[in-house]
């Protein structure tokens, strides 16, 4: 049975019912964003990052392109769109998570589509995970199109109803340290 806290804090990672289209301006060129149709070619024998540049410092995630292939795909086709540079951290739930990539700041932003769940990977601390919109308008459990939390501990109960697709290996103390309306200066992919 969930506990009344964590009904509240797992509330906090739904998405409101509304979608803004968030088209970047590169120049005199407006990019809009697409649900990707199928996920990347990846390397086997390659790992792949994404470096989180913010105001407070980079958290380096290890992306999981085996067990979560069409959300990396999606997350790095965002963070080379440079769609996530300059949003800011919308929300911030102390022990829970901190989550950004509203260009609204709302929690009801995104870029247009949601795309469909990998749930499986569990919510270890530091797990990069997408939010979502609750069951009750989402019976599909599709995934927010970029809103992303980052889990400030060990959240076990979310473990099997959100796509988790990477995990922090270094910056936990830059996490730790995010507040509400800190920056995403940047997002760099690095593929070793």
């Amino acid at each position: 049975m969930i506990s009344t806290r964590a009904k509240i804090l797992m509330g906090s990672l739904f998405l409101a019912s509304t979608f803004a289209i968030h088209p970047l301006v590169l120049g005199e060129e407006i990019m809009k964003f697409q649900e990707p149709s199928k996920a990347m070619t990846f390397d086997a024998s390659k790992k792949y990052f994404a470096v989180i540049h913010t105001t407070k410092g980079d958290i380096t995630c290890s992306l999981n392109t085996e067990k979560a292939p069409l959300s990396v795909t999606n997350f790095i086709q965002l963070a080379q769109g440079k769609f996530y540079d300059g949003l800011k951290f919308h929300r911030v739930v102390p022990d829970f998570v901190v989550q950004g990539g509203d260009p609204e700041g709302t929690g009801r932003g995104g870029p247009g589509y949601t795309i469909p769940a990998e749930i499986g990977l569990m919510h270890e601390k530091g797990a990069l995970a997408w939010a979502r919109l609750p069951d009750v308008v989402n019976p599909q459990r599709r995934s927010s199109g970029s809103q992303f939390y980052i889990t400030l501990d060990k959240v076990s109960f979310l473990d099997g109803d959100y796509s988790v697709f990477g995990q922090t290996i270094e910056g936990m103390d830059v996490v730790n340290s995010i507040q509400q309306g800190d920056v995403i200066k940047s997002i760099d992919v690095v593929v070793k």
